[in-house]
Order: structure tokens, then sequence, then C-alpha cells
């Protein structure tokens, strides 16, 4: 029979309590650890005011910025390591009964051993040879005397140590005891109201409610996690020909509906009126973008100030206005990928390209539209004071030199992790084919490298290469073609992010029609680009686009275009043309092997489907052996009739 109990002690408890736990802070801080990793890999060219936000939300060693998630979860982890402290100090209440270790003796002693100690365990423990003393009671030195002679007897009595074999304890039979995670006091009468209450809250207030917020919280989100009516601003705002400014006002816009500002801040109006004095007609231009009439009032004013403060690096006095401008540039990025998305989906390439380009504006800190020369994203430069110097990095870091300038060592470690991307070849390609027919699967293979300013040794071009080297290359770009990766793996190759100290984090390549206005496919991110390296003959990276080629016969000459996410100015655009001949002008093998791929054999299911359709289906023609064969069995038979007339 079993009897059930309630844990008094809680140790069972703490095992329940200690599980849940675990399970809910291990995804939480791998989670926050995650976020914090990533907000720190920005590029190291980035300005010193998004560095400045990331320091502000980040905090420091001597400062610490405790977040609520953040003490949720070390309060969390406090409460596991205390209910692990008191589970691994918790006496153990079932115990397996072992009389051996009652008696202090090995399980190998034989009976006349076994007698041997239990006398001198009653000399030394017997009630009337034991006094009591302060730590040790007349019930408890009989209670020990008790367990001594029951496991004596349980070795030496056959009655009682047929009890312990069979149902281990020498009094036979005993209750099994079943313990409940739960504190007596949580069951008993007096307290039923509030665990109720309790239950009741937790089960059906605090869940339901959670779980509504999480629901409707998701249906007001897009994929891209943005609110959706965000996204619909975005749809009305873009056009065909949209302009940066268009671009600007859509994202300003967007946080009507992604940020709640806490009421007035004191030095917006300040704000805006050096923006005013340093832009002019743009400011007023984007205003009424924003808010049709010039009427930009509210929480759109308020982002499109802070945002343009980050762009003209104004500096911010108010604290709150700081701390606002912080949580406005650490959700451009999401904002912005999700309007790329739109424009992309649409084949916009105008909007596309202004969209990109925004993004490095914003990690830059420069002002969009504006002429920006290299020397401006340098830590320490402005660029109105250095517009003149042209886009020569390597002499403006000798003039530095050369003028004992302080700013040198930064500017120095900056350019040398400069990176300019190097296109070293770029063409089409069609799976097993040496013509592109209309509406084949084709390859927009794009050979790439990385270039700093200072590197003084030209890189390999593709022509100066042997045959050998052509060939080998040739047969990696198949194998490369045939596989479904975007990039190509390529062994022991330094990239830009991570080992390096390359500036720009990643590219945008698009293949577009620039005379439509149109994108062919959609745009895909590149990274991972390895340095130029003169000693090495394949010191590049191959990345392929996959698309269908159209339907008709012709030259199609479009335009490739790189554009940085982090680096302002750097990107390419390089002609294109793709020739789409027709299926006439393959040869005569190919043709056939085409005809003998796409007709079904006769015997075939397929065959038998096509021939009811009306369908042409290759003939099966008979082997020769078969016609052998049955011609041996007619002449036997023929002897066999003959034998028998006779």
């Amino acid at each position: 029979m079993a009897n059930y109990h309630y844990d008094e002690a809680g140790n069972m408890a703490a095992y329940f309590v200690i599980s849940v736990l675990v399970i809910i802070l291990l995804p939480v801080t791998f989670s926050s650890l995650s976020s914090v990793s990533s907000m720190g890999a920005n590029a190291r060219l980035a300005c010193k005011r998004r560095a400045d936000v990331r320091r502000r939300q980040r905090g420091s060693l001597l400062q610490p910025k405790f977040t609520r998630k953040a003490l949720l979860i070390t309060v969390g982890w406090a409460a596991v390591a205390y209910l692990s402290f008191k589970a691994a100090h918790a006496e153990l209440e079932n115990k397996v009964y072992n009389p051996f270790e009652i008696l202090n003796i090995d399980t190998g002693a034989t009976e006349k051993e076994i007698k041997s100690h239990f006398k001198k365990l009653s000399r030394l423990y017997h009630p009337d040879k034991v006094k009591a003393t302060i730590n040790e009671t007349v019930e408890d030195i009989a209670n020990r005397f008790v367990d001594i002679t029951k496991a004596y007897k349980s070795l030496t009595d056959e009655t009682i140590r047929r009890n312990w074999e069979l149902f281990g304890h020498p009094d036979g039979r005993q209750e099994v005891s079943m313990g409940i995670a739960l504190p007596k006091w949580v069951i008993e009468g007096k307290n039923n109201i509030w665990v109720l209450g309790v239950y009741g809250i937790l089960f059906g207030g605090a869940l339901p409610t959670l779980v509504g917020r999480w629901w409707f919280g998701n249906r007001q989100k897009t994929k891209e996690g943005i609110n959706a009516k965000t996204a619909a601003a975005f749809f009305k705002a873009l056009t065909d020909n949209s302009d940066m400014k268009e671009v600007i006002g859509a994202l300003g816009q967007a946080y009507h509906w992604e940020t709640t500002w806490a009421g007035n801040a004191a030095g917006l109006e300040e704000l805006e009126k050096q923006i005013n004095e340093k832009t002019g007609d743009q400011w007023r231009e984007v205003k009424n973008l924003v808010a049709p009439g010039g009427k930009c009032e509210g929480t759109k004013q308020r982002a499109l100030v802070l945002l343009y403060a980050h762009f003209l690096r104004l500096k911010i006095s108010d604290e709150a206005l700081k701390q606002e401008q912080a949580k406005l540039l650490l959700q451009a990025p999401v904002l912005l990928n999700a309007l790329l998305g739109i424009s992309a989906a649409r084949s916009w390439l105008s909007p596309t390209l202004m969209v990109m380009r925004l993004h490095a504006y914003v990690t830059q800190a420069l002002l969009p539209g504006k002429t920006v020369v290299p020397q401006a994203q340098l830590p320490g430069f402005d660029g109105d004071a250095y517009a003149s110097e042209g886009k020569d990095l390597a002499s403006f870091i000798s003039r530095l030199e050369d003028e004992g300038d302080i700013r040198i060592t930064e500017a120095r470690k900056a350019v040398e992790g400069w990176s300019r991307l190097d296109v070293v070849d770029m063409s089409f390609k069609v799976i097993g084919e040496r013509l592109v027919t209309p509406s084949s699967i084709v390859f927009l293979l794009v050979k790439l490298r990385l270039r700093r300013p200072l590197q003084s040794d030209a890189p390999s071009s593709v022509s100066e290469k042997s045959a050998k080297a052509i060939r080998e290359d040739r047969e990696k770009d198949d194998k490369f073609l045939n596989s479904r990766k975007d990039a190509e793996d390529v062994e022991g190759a330094c990239t830009c992010v991570g080992s390096c100290t390359s500036l720009a984090r990643g590219w945008w390549l698009v293949l577009a029609d620039d005379k439509s206005n149109r994108i062919v496919v959609p745009p895909m991110k590149i990274s991972d680009v390895p340095v130029s390296s003169p000693g090495k003959e394949r010191d590049y990276r191959s990345y392929k686009l996959q698309f269908q080629a159209p339907p008709n016969v012709g030259l199609f000459t479009w335009k490739v275009y790189l554009v940085s996410d982090t680096l302002v100015g750097e990107e390419s655009c390089q002609d294109i043309s793709l020739k789409i001949d027709d299926i006439s002008a393959l040869n005569a093998e190919e043709q056939t092997a085409e005809d003998e791929i796409s007709d079904p054999e006769e015997d075939s299911l397929a065959g038998q489907m096509a021939a009811m359709r009306g369908g042409t289906v290759k003939r099966t023609v008979a082997p020769e052996d078969s016609e052998d064969e049955s011609s041996t069995d007619k002449e036997e038979q023929d002897g066999n009739d003959s034998s028998d007339s006779d």
C-alpha cells in the first residue's frame, strides 16, 4: 500500500522549480547575448555617433546599464543557484535499509564475526551503559540500540533475514512512501481561498493575457518584423521613380507606428533650426513629403529632426533626446531592409538603389544626396573641409604624415582596413550548354575580391594565367554552378568579416535594366569577399545569381550594380550583355540529345500515355538475339513434325 505525503522540507519542489527556470532562462539568456554581440559587429569605420549609441545601450563595467530584461535574467539565475544549493545539501528522507551499514561491518563477514562485533557494540551502546548528554537524549540512545539489534537479527535470525531479503526491511512488508512536490501548507484548508485565487490569476488572467498579446502582436507584424501599418505606408510612399528625399521621408514616417515617444523634450526646436540653416530647401521638401502642406508635427517631425541631426552630426545636449535618437538609429536597419524588400518586390530599380545607399549614409552619419569624399568617412575628419582632396586615400595619408597631423594613427588604421570591391570577371552561364536559348536557366557568375587603397602590388588578371590554370578555373566554375550554394567555398581565404579588418560588411548584387528602370533578378546580399593576394592564382571568390532567360531571341544589354552597405560611394556599375540564340543555332548532336531526353520510350508508362495523346515516342527496336532464338525454335518444331509423320 502506498502512503502519499507532502514535501514538508520543499526538497522535491526545488527540483521542479529548477527545471522550469532553466528551460526558460537558457534561451532567453542566449538570445540576449547574441543580440549584444551582433550589435557590436559594426564596421570600425562607422561614425563616432553610432558607436556612442551602442555604448550608451550596453553601458560600461564601472557604470553598467541594467534593463528590465537583464534584471529578470539575473534574478532568475540567482534563484536557480539558491535552489540548487538547497537541494544539494538536503537530507534524504527515503533511505535503503542496510544492516551491514548500521553495524559498520563488511558485507562478506561470517556469522561468527557478526556475533563477535554485535557483542562489542552491545557493550558500547547498551542503554544501561551509556549516559544521556546535552546532545543525545535517552530516547536517542534507546533507538540506536534498537536499530543495532534489528540489524544483528536481520543477519542471524532466519525469519528476520528472509523479511529483509524479500521486502528490504526486517519487520516485513512496509508502506511505500510517495512524495508530492508541494509543501503541506499549500493544501491546508485555511489556505484554500488564497491558493485558488493565485491559480485563477495565473491561469485565468495572466496566461490568456500573455497569449493574447503574443497572438495579436504577431498579427500586427510582418515577416520583416515591422508594423503592418508601416508596411502599408511604405507601399504608398514609394513610386518607380522615388529619389533619396522620398525614401528618407518614408523612413521618417515609419517611426509613427514603430516608436513611442516620452512626451516633449527640450532642444527639439533648436535642433530643427540648425537643420534648416544647414540644409535649407531639402529639409522643407522632406517635411512636405512626410506631411503634405508642411504640417509635419508630432512623432513624424520628431523622428525626422533626430534623423537629420544624426546625418549632420549635430550635438544633442538633452539626455532624453539622445536616448530617443539611439532607439531610432537601432531600428533604422530593420526598417530599411523592409523598405528594400517592398521596392525589390515591385522590381523598381531607382528606389531600390536609393534604399541601399541610405544604409551607408546612416552608418557613416553623412547627409544623403551630398557628394562625399572618402576622407569624410575617416575618424576625426569632416567632409566639407576635405572635399577638394579627391578620392586618393594614399595621397591623403602621405600628406597627413608630412604635416605631422595627430590624427594620422587612427586615419592610417582606418585606411588599412578600407576595402574596395574589385570585379575580376562576370559572365552568363548555362549548365551543359555553350549558348543561351530562350527560357533556359541562366546563371550570372561574378568573381569578386577586395583591394586595399594602400596596397602596392597589382592583383593578378585572368588573362595573365596559364592555360592549365584557366582549365582548372573552368572545372571549379562548373562544379560551383552545379552546386546549390550561392557563394563558392574558398579554403584558406581571409575574408572581410571576421579575421580581417575590412570596413565593409557586405554588398548588394543587382542585375537590372536601367533603360526600363527595372530589376531583372531580386538583389542578393554578398559578404565574405577575400582580400586580393597577388601570390595566389585564384585570389577571388565566385558568386552566382540564377534566373530564367527571356522567351524572346535577341541581345539584352543590362547593368550589374554592386552597392556597399557601409561605405558611401563605394559601389560599382558595369555593363553586361546577354545574347539569346534560337535553338536552331545548336548543332545536330545537341538538338538530337535534347530530343532523346524529351521523347519517352514506347514501352514505358510515360510513352504509352504520350501515344494515347497523339504525342511522339521513341520506337523500341527488337534485339537480334530474340530473332535468332525464334527462328531456331521454328526449325526444331518443323523437325519434330517430320519425325512424327515418319
